[in-house]
């Protein structure tokens, strides 16, 4: 499976109606509910929010709402484009700005496909990788060591904080877990313990 890297946007016009497609990263329902909210806030003269999408490791829960356009025109074919897509973790938001001509059902179901197609054309993606968080504290002269260590593990580091100590704050695949944990005993002669958040 694979799951956003970063978020896009892509915009189509038909018949004079706008239909703006954004793509973003979610992991939870409440994740979903926020981000269209914040669309319709953004987007508050648009005619409609339509919007799917894809959660969970396996892509196993989605769901999907034509916001007002007739049933079965809007959502269920964004939904069919991400669930060919093969990528999870994944909100499609399809912005419409009525134009003034109906398209019908076809046209319709046609430009939300397309709408789609175009944004995941330009969305970034990444294999999806189960990770885990950590949080490291530790003396300034490991720094160096313990950040190269990390690094050469693909751990991403999320907060760095500064004080008596350092502590370092992130998300590490889960595959390397065991073997970043050695690593750093060793580099600190077991005087680091790698907790997990």
């Amino acid at each position: 499976m694979l799951t956003p890297k970063g978020n896009a946007k892509a915009e189509i016009e038909i018949k004079k109606s706008r239909f703006i497609a954004l793509a973003r990263h979610v992991s939870s329902h409440e994740e979903v509910k926020q981000l269209l909210k914040e669309t319709r806030t953004h987007f508050s003269d648009a005619t409609h929010v339509v919007h799917a999408f894809i959660i969970g490791d396996h892509g196993d829960i989605f769901g999907m709402n034509d916001d007002r356009e007739p049933r079965g025109t809007a959502g269920r074919p964004v939904l069919e484009v991400l669930k060919g897509s093969g990528i999870t973790n994944i909100l499609i938001l399809v912005v419409r700005y009525f134009g003034g001509t109906k398209l019908g059902t076809g046209g319709l179901v046609k430009a939300y496909t397309l709408s789609a197609q175009k944004v995941l054309e330009v969305l970034p993606v990444e294999e999806l990788v189960e990770k885990t968080s950590f949080t490291l504290t530790f003396p300034y002269d490991l720094y160096d060591r313990i950040k190269k260590s990390l690094t050469s593990h693909n751990a991403e580091v999320e907060k760095e904080t500064f004080e008596v100590t350092v502590t370092i704050t992130g998300t590490l695949p889960q595959k390397y877990l065991a073997e970043t944990e050695d690593e750093i005993k060793t580099l600190s002669n077991g005087t680091v313990s790698f907790g997990s958040l």
